[in-house]
């Protein structure tokens, strides 16, 4: 706290304002300065980033780096390739103890 607390009493609400507004611009003169104190970046245009690959460029290098994988994505399932018992009421077994 200040050593002078008396300066905010007793003030109409302008003069307060008023004591507001003059550490405001005191606050960004010393802004200001202390930018200008500062060294300019080197680059003030920000670099691009360098671009990432496609999806179809991605799939490329992953089949030259594995090409035990390649076309992976095309497969189908072993479960989807095996043919399968149908389900219906004639085919199914319920067992020994079934009627």
């Amino acid at each position: 706290m200040t050593n002078y607390p008396f300066i905010l009493f007793n003030k109409s609400p302008l003069q307060l304002r008023l004591i507001g507004a003059r550490g405001g611009r005191a606050f960004g003169r010393n802004q200001r300065l202390r930018r200008a104190l500062l060294s300019a970046p080197p680059d003030a245009v920000p670099r691009r980033a360098p671009l990432l690959p496609t999806t179809a460029e991605a799939i490329a290098m992953l089949d030259a780096q594995f090409p035990w994988l390649r076309a992976a994505e095309r497969r189908v399932p072993f479960a989807a390739r095996v043919p399968r018992a149908s389900t219906s009421a004639a085919t199914t077994r319920r067992g020994p103890c079934a009627p």
